[in-house]
């Protein structure tokens, strides 16, 4: 789903697929918020932009939605579809272009989960995720909270670079811009979308128990933001 030099292909996509399952930050701060966030879905049309290993959708699924996946890496999907089967409708899209394959107002909501740090023409993406929702339908987004960017890379907290963050201290790195609030919260306004909810995720009480450092650590500095938005 982000352009070719950031999708998580190949040996990077085969570690988030992993890390992702019992991750202190994926599987245990960001997911089980955006999750709350989305509420009852039983019944709705979600799009999961950026879906990954399917981690999402599966739990989407359960709740009764129907689900469609977009991801611009084929490593990842590939794990998405070991996990999912044919139990949702998974698309190789590259998020930088078009949702012209989806029509208007086809969606009643939209997850994009730690994906639009990762795009450079955010306000086209945006636009498109307004037209494919249909009015009154949700979007869910979640980035990297910007202050904990100005701890790790320093400089302005206003700065708007892209920076290459290491994973697991080895020789795998992602790579996205900083943004201050300011930009992320304007540009969905600018977008179309209204606020309707803004958390900065703690994680789920489940991990003091399996990991009390990392429990301890993501209680006492941010590390996302999410949002909830509505389509007017």
């Amino acid at each position: 789903m982000v352009p070719a030099q950031t999708a998580y292909h190949d040996e990077l996509g085969d570690y988030f697929a992993k890390n992702a399952d019992t991750s202190a930050y994926n599987a245990y701060t960001d997911r089980p918020v955006m999750l709350a966030l989305a509420g009852d879905v039983a019944g709705l049309k979600v799009l999961d932009v950026g879906c990954g290993a399917g981690h999402y959708a599966t739990e989407l699924l359960a709740g009764g939605a129907e689900v469609v996946g977009i991801d611009g890496s084929a490593t990842l999907l590939s794990h998405a579809r070991e996990r999912l089967g044919d139990r949702a409708e998974l698309h190789l899209h590259d998020a930088e272009k078009p949702l012209d394959f989806i029509d208007d107002s086809s969606f009643d909501g939209v997850v994009c989960a730690l994906l639009l740090h990762h795009i450079s023409d955010r306000p086209r993406l945006l636009g498109e995720l307004r037209r494919v929702l249909r009015p009154g339908g949700w979007l869910l987004v979640s980035t990297t909270h910007p202050t904990a960017d100005w701890q790790k890379f320093g400089g302005s907290y206003f700065a708007d670079d892209w920076v290459d963050l290491p994973l697991a201290g080895g020789p795998l790195a992602i790579h996205y811009q900083r943004m201050p609030l300011e930009t992320f919260l304007n540009e969905l306004l600018i977008a179309g979308f209204t606020l309707e909810r803004l958390v900065e995720p703690r994680p789920a009480p489940s991990l003091r128990k399996l990991d009390e450092t990392a429990y301890n650590k993501l209680h006492q500095a941010p590390c996302f933001l999410a949002v909830r938005l509505l389509r007017p």
